[in-house]
């Protein structure tokens, strides 16, 4: 389900201009939202941040969490305050070492006022002490902290920093993480990238974790609770951490037959889409009762309910392929998920024709058989599907199908030299569908601009496919063998 944002009223932001002193006058509050027309108040205006370190300690027991998040950022305006998406209780935030005031605002901002304004294109240190019960907060109407019997799990898009660290939430601002965390003996803490080091004291033990990549804060996070890990290289050298809880009951074999394949699977698309990005590969499985799985970086999360009908590589494969399309390189917005969800859902067409149960082209011919042209499939515009729609069949199917009509357009040496170059081409950066545009442009050396329109912007069915001429409705074609199970997945990130 997706969350609209109802604009929070400008009082807040008013009063705060009227607080600020005459001699400050030049410098103003930062934007409560960083401009995403999707999700208007996620993100920040007036800073970006380099850093997030984070030293926490967790007692499952009670879902109590208590916190110190340090935030090296630089501001990109001059500053009388700024915001920061949360929601636990602030006790204390300090700005360069100075005592900041603090208040909230709207359902999910954190509202700081440094003792003197800053100054553009000045590094700052935010200190945020904070504590409470995660469980029990809400904002616009739903949680993203997932309690589960022995702990709980911080995962979620297009947002679930809010409930566990002060943050700039939206995935332009990309940053590097330290998570530091202290939980009961015989409790783990797992998070992205790669374990520095565990210390056990006073009955509690301490994980802590970095990843020394820039990733938005929608993929970083967090699960706690008593888990069995695995570790492993590829024979690529890529170092795996897989994590499964040892109370998931009958989905526990398909689960790890599934998720222990990591390593084979990434050195795999490593062939399509360049070398691993990150420094360690992984995912895991709590005893959640939700339904989704999400790429958060290095360390996958899946839904239990992901292997309730046996083993499912597929859904393996497509948060794999989110590593390099969708974490290395992140949307510039929301409106671009596209770049995400449609080379996520292209990488299972891939696997399907590496399996042997049917190719890329027998599943472009397959779904738009499948789809007559009123369907409503056809509404939606992959390149801009709007947020109520960002998430929904047509993202993962039609904007599949979109690549397959690319990969007919410009040949096979090209349209492999794409999928291999781009996440080298925005390396741990953002990007938009109109960047990857003129990037096909320039290496396939075609226009490609009335191609892009009809596949990911027109709200109907193209008349004529660059698939097989199937422009007749209702062309029977033969379902490939693996489309139950790449169906299967199409809510994959269905909240």
């Amino acid at each position: 389900m997706h969350r609209r944002i109802i604009a929070p009223g400008a009082l807040a932001a008013a009063s705060l201009l009227l607080a600020i002193p005459a001699s400050a006058a030049s410098y103003s509050p930062g934007a409560p939202g960083i401009g995403d027309p999707y999700y208007p108040y996620y993100g920040n205006g007036g800073y970006d941040v380099a850093h997030y370190d984070l030293r926490l300690q967790y007692q499952p027991k009670t879902d109590e969490l208590q916190g110190t998040a340090t935030i090296l950022a630089k501001t990109t305006q001059d500053l009388s305050s700024f915001d920061l998406d949360f929601l636990l209780d602030v006790s204390e935030v300090r700005v360069n070492g100075a005592k900041a005031s603090f208040t909230t605002s709207g359902q999910h901002e954190l509202v700081v006022t440094p003792k003197t304004p800053l100054a553009k294109g000045t590094a700052i240190t935010v200190v945020v002490r904070y504590s409470g019960v995660p469980s029990t907060k809400s904002a616009y109407g739903f949680s993203t902290w997932h309690r589960t019997p022995d702990g709980a799990v911080a995962a979620d898009e297009p947002e679930a920093a809010w409930w566990w660290f002060p943050s700039n939430d939206h995935p332009s601002d990309k940053a590097t993480y330290d998570v530091s965390v202290a939980v009961p003996d015989g409790t783990q803490a797992i998070s992205n990238g790669t374990l520095q080091s565990t210390s056990s004291k006073l009955g509690w033990t301490r994980y802590n974790w970095r990843q020394n990549k820039p990733q938005a804060t929608y993929l970083t996070t967090l699960a706690l609770g008593r888990f069995d890990i695995t570790t492993s290289t590829s024979d690529g050298g890529v170092p795996v951490v897989n994590a499964y809880s040892k109370d998931l009951g009958d989905n526990d074999g398909a689960a790890r037959a599934s998720v222990e394949r990591t390593g084979e699977i990434v050195d795999w698309l490593s062939d399509y889409f360049g070398p691993y990005p990150f420094g360690s590969a992984g995912g895991y499985v709590p005893n959640t009762t939700t339904g989704y799985a999400l790429e958060t970086q290095t360390r996958v999360y899946y839904s239990p309910r992901q292997f309730a009908n046996g083993s499912n590589t597929s859904v393996v494969v497509h948060e794999l392929a989110h590593q390099w399309y969708g974490d290395d390189v992140s949307v510039k917005g929301w409106k671009d998920i596209w770049i995400n969800e449609g080379f996520a859902r292209y990488a299972q067409w891939l696997w399907s024709e590496h399996e042997g149960e049917g190719t890329t082209q027998e599943l472009a011919d397959y779904v738009y058989a499948s789809h007559p042209a009123d369907d409503a499939f056809w509404t939606v515009k992959p390149g801009d599907p709007g947020p109520d729609e960002q998430f929904g069949a047509a993202v993962y199917d039609r904007g599949a199908l979109a690549i397959q009509a690319l990969r007919n357009e410009i040949g096979d040496d090209a349209f492999f030299a794409i999928l291999k170059g781009w996440p080298k081409e925005y390396a741990y950066g953002n990007a938009s569908v109109a960047d990857f545009q003129k990037y096909a442009e320039r290496v396939s050396g075609k226009p490609l601009a009335a191609l892009f329109d009809t596949w990911l912007f027109q709200p109907e069915k193209p008349a004529s496919p660059a698939v097989r001429g199937l422009a007749k409705t209702g062309t029977a074609v033969e379902r490939p063998k693996s489309w139950k199970k790449i169906e299967a997945t199409n809510a994959v990130h269905g909240h």
